[in-house]
């Protein structure tokens, strides 16, 4: 059944919040990246910037679990008030208020146009090119790895962003609504912002990690079992694909992103490596051509759920 608890103008019901997010992947396809003014107020930017300025280096426990309140708190509030005077306009207002929402919560064309258009560089031995695309995902410093290691932090980010920036907001949109989605997407900026296990936000980013940790805790596995089923759209073997995430679910010091990370690897029949962390696997590293299978297997991946969340709204009324 649907969420009985939540208001109205929260949840309408099923089908007007399928509708919803069915036109916010038509505004991703259409309008990936932000610019100017609906780049300044993403809520993406908007709470890394408050996030910053409240809980600034060498900030206690305390004050991150203060900030990671306060910022996803004061988001969710301005972003219920524009549904509930969406609704107040009527359906077809808040289907378009609702479709926003849903759009600043989720990214996928960008994700998977980035690594496509490195995979395309390095065709053309344009490291260059590829590196600084890469760069744009990761946290490493990639200009000082291998062709293959930059190939695989791609991928890695294909198989973590997946569920980070796609499966878990649209998880908690069939769950919660719109505000499910942006609440997933707020605590993972967040986590982004001061989870870093570094000396200046060790403290500041205990509640933020954890946050991040428990919402996506099952997308995670939902999402390398999607993995595994979705395989033989690249030619590879389902259960391969799940003896490797078996095998190296627990490998990352993350809770969570070995789970989708490993399926891919299997998936792919490659070798993820983060050189002095972690590696997934036991093939080669991946280059080029194993980067564009991970963008099919990743976008078939999103088709899959898309087509399982769009198809449950509605039966949940």
């Amino acid at each position: 059944m649907a969420p009985q608890c939540l208001p109205e103008w929260l949840y309408p019901g099923g089908g007007l919040v399928a509708a919803a997010l069915l036109l916010a992947h038509l505004l991703d396809l259409v309008y990936p990246f932000h610019r100017g003014i609906l780049l300044t107020m993403h809520p993406v930017h908007t709470s890394f910037i408050l996030a910053k300025k409240l809980a600034p280096p060498g900030s206690s426990r305390l004050r991150g679990i203060v900030t990671w309140i306060v910022v996803v708190g004061s988001h969710l509030v301005v972003y219920a008030a524009l549904l509930y005077a969406a609704w107040r306009l009527g359906p077809l207002a808040w289907l378009f208020a609702a479709a926003w929402v849903l759009k600043v919560s989720f990214s996928l064309r960008l994700l998977l146009e980035t690594v496509w258009r490195a995979a395309s560089c390095m065709e053309r031995d344009d490291m260059i090119c590829a590196r600084r695309l890469v760069q744009g995902l990761v946290r490493r410093d990639v200009y000082r790895l291998s062709l293959g290691h930059v190939a695989s932090a791609a991928v890695e980010s294909l198989a973590e962003s997946l569920v980070d920036g796609y499966t878990s907001p649209i998880f908690y949109t069939v769950l919660l609504g719109p505000l499910g989605a942006l609440l997933q997407r707020l605590a993972n900026t967040l986590d982004g912002t001061l989870g870093f296990k570094t000396p200046d936000y060790l403290e500041a980013g205990w509640a933020s990690a954890w946050a991040d940790t428990l919402l996506n805790y099952l997308p995670a596995r939902m999402t390398a079992v999607l993995l595994v089923l979705v395989t033989p759209l690249v030619g590879g073997n389902p259960r391969e694909t799940l003896r490797v995430w078996r095998c190296y679910a627990r490998v990352t010091e993350s809770r969570n992103a070995g789970h989708p990370m490993s399926a891919m690897a299997g998936a792919l029949e490659v070798r993820l490596e983060k050189p002095g962390s972690y590696v997934l696997g036991a093939g080669p590293l991946p280059g080029p051509r194993d980067m564009k299978c991970g963008v099919m297997l990743t976008a078939a991946a999103a088709a899959v759920w898309l087509a399982v969340a769009t198809a449950l709204l509605p039966v949940l009324d």
